[in-house]
């Protein structure tokens, strides 16, 4: 639970009220002029209408620039950012010819996997020569390769499971996957802090919804219980399934889920657990196999696991794993798996390629040597950033660490000063969190050196005292420390 500072939280509420005020001042005199000017509609509804349009017009659209920056390079450690210009006060953005070269700090490339790789790519390339980019069709017609079936087989192994399957986007393996789970009747019990991906699934199956306080194990089992002795809304009868729903690491908070109690509990009142790894599958753990490895959970006892191919393998697409009897039901029932086209061979051998690596399955001990990376990377830049006085979310091993900005007007004034000084951050502001909760979202790679983290630290120390977002008292530097000790003597 985030406690925001009484002074922190009135100015930032005063700023968006300003910016609303501001913003409706000058919707009344828009009103005017399309009046004056004439309406164009012809007859037709507005397309954009309501509070959806006036956020995206008058906040938004003064921000832009600092999201959906266009890169010409892999997401290294370092990549090519293109510049942009903008004509009529940031409504549209112009692409330049000009190119700066920056930290990379935004990309989800945990394991360093996302650019060329003397193991992933060569086999990459030789599997785009024999399958070509794409299938063309979905599995259950010609879509399915041989190397679909052994990356079904190697994901299995790697994350524990007897079966799984893969999808060729990991948003919609939850939002796709979880109504063919669950449907009226059901009752799913949510983290509060939990993915779109999965709120929109959970949406679209039917079944109840109930939400339990982030990461709260205790109030998890007060919401089962209250929610099993009342039973189905107005008939009362029991559910016909229950499914508690959580994240191994959070995307948006960088926190490991306490998946030990809340496992205890489901088990305790015999419900399923659907844990999604996206962020966490690949980058912690001794092995790279996730929250379970790092917090010793059986995965016998986590029901469905899910993850991501975006993060730590350098691919894309999505995966489900639980027991055969699960799989193949999904396999018959599921629309990613039915209707949408098959993962690119291509994106999968990359995937099969990285697990070798981490496993040490390619002859050499790279695999171990980037999870040893990612995992001291992550601590020393969280540490260094607490140092300085930032606050900062999250738990230690965890590559996510978001940066408490919450004013709005510090948000693009953060993101435009790093970049000045060749930085690239990703800042996230509402509707993505709540309205107070603006931040930037960090990302550690083991691609980054410790002279690419020093770079980063400087920079955003000084970007850091220009925005004012330093919170909390920095701690005196070892050589201040040092001279005070020398004057008391």
């Amino acid at each position: 639970m985030i406690t925001i500072p009484y002074l922190t939280a009135l100015t930032t509420y005063f700023s968006y009220g300003l910016l609303f005020a501001f913003g409706q001042f000058r919707e009344f005199f828009r009103k005017i002029f399309d009046w004056w000017r004439g309406n164009n509609l012809q007859g037709y509804a507005p397309i954009c209408l309501g509070l959806e349009d006036f956020y995206i017009r008058r906040l938004y659209l003064r921000v832009q620039d600092c999201f959906g920056r266009p890169i010409c390079s892999p997401p290294d450690a370092w990549f090519d950012v293109v510049e942009r210009l903008s004509n009529d006060n940031n409504k549209t953005l112009k692409r330049t010819t000009k190119v700066s070269r920056c930290l990379n700090l935004g990309s989800y490339n945990y394991l360093g996997f996302a650019a060329s790789d003397e193991y992933c790519t060569p086999r990459v390339i030789e599997s785009l020569k024999k399958y070509s980019a794409s299938t063309c069709s979905a599995r259950v017609d010609g879509g399915t390769t041989s190397i679909h079936m052994e990356l079904e087989e190697c994901v299995a192994n790697f994350v524990g499971k007897p079966a799984a399957i893969v999808t060729g986007m990991g948003y919609v393996t939850n939002s796709a996957i979880l109504p063919v789970l669950i449907g009226k009747g059901g009752l799913i019990i949510s983290d509060s802090l939990n993915h779109n991906s999965i709120v929109n699934g959970a949406r679209g199956s039917g079944a109840t919804i109930r939400v339990f306080q982030h990461n709260t194990p205790s109030h998890l089992e007060k919401v089962l219980r209250e929610h099993i002795a009342e039973g189905q809304p107005r008939t009362h009868r029991p559910w016909k399934k229950i499914i508690v729903i959580v994240e191994g690491i959070y995307s948006m908070e960088g926190e490991l889920c306490q998946l030990p109690e809340i496992v205890a509990i489901c088990k305790k009142y015999k419900v399923y657990v659907y844990l999604d790894e996206a962020h966490s599958i690949g980058a912690v753990g001794k092995s790279g196999r996730g929250v379970c490895e790092l917090l010793g959970v059986d995965t016998a006892d986590v029901d469905i696991m899910m993850g991501t191919f975006t993060k730590s393998f350098g691919s894309c697409g999505g995966y489900i794993a639980g027991s055969k009897e699960l799989i193949e039901y999904l396999k018959y029932s599921c629309p990613a798996h039915l209707y949408a086209t098959s993962i690119s061979p291509p994106a999968a051998q990359q995937i099969i390629s990285a697990i070798k690596v981490i496993l040490g399955e390619d002859g050499t001990s790279r695999g171990a040597q980037k999870l040893a990376r990612i995992r001291e990377n992550s601590n020393f830049f969280r540490s260094e950033l607490q140092k300085m006085g930032f606050e900062v979310l999250g738990d230690n091993d965890s590559p996510v660490m978001p940066i408490m900005i919450y004013n709005p007007a510090k948000i693009p004034a953060f993101s435009r000063e790093c970049l000045k000084q060749n930085v690239a951050v990703v800042i996230v502001g509402f509707p993505a969190t709540p309205l107070l909760l603006a931040r930037a979202r960090i990302c550690i790679s083991a691609a980054h050196s410790r002279e690419d983290l020093n770079i980063a630290l400087e920079v955003i120390s000084k970007v850091g005292d220009l925005t004012g977002i330093k919170y909390f008292p920095a701690e005196p530097q070892k050589q201040q420390v040092e001279e005070n000790r020398v004057k008391l003597e």
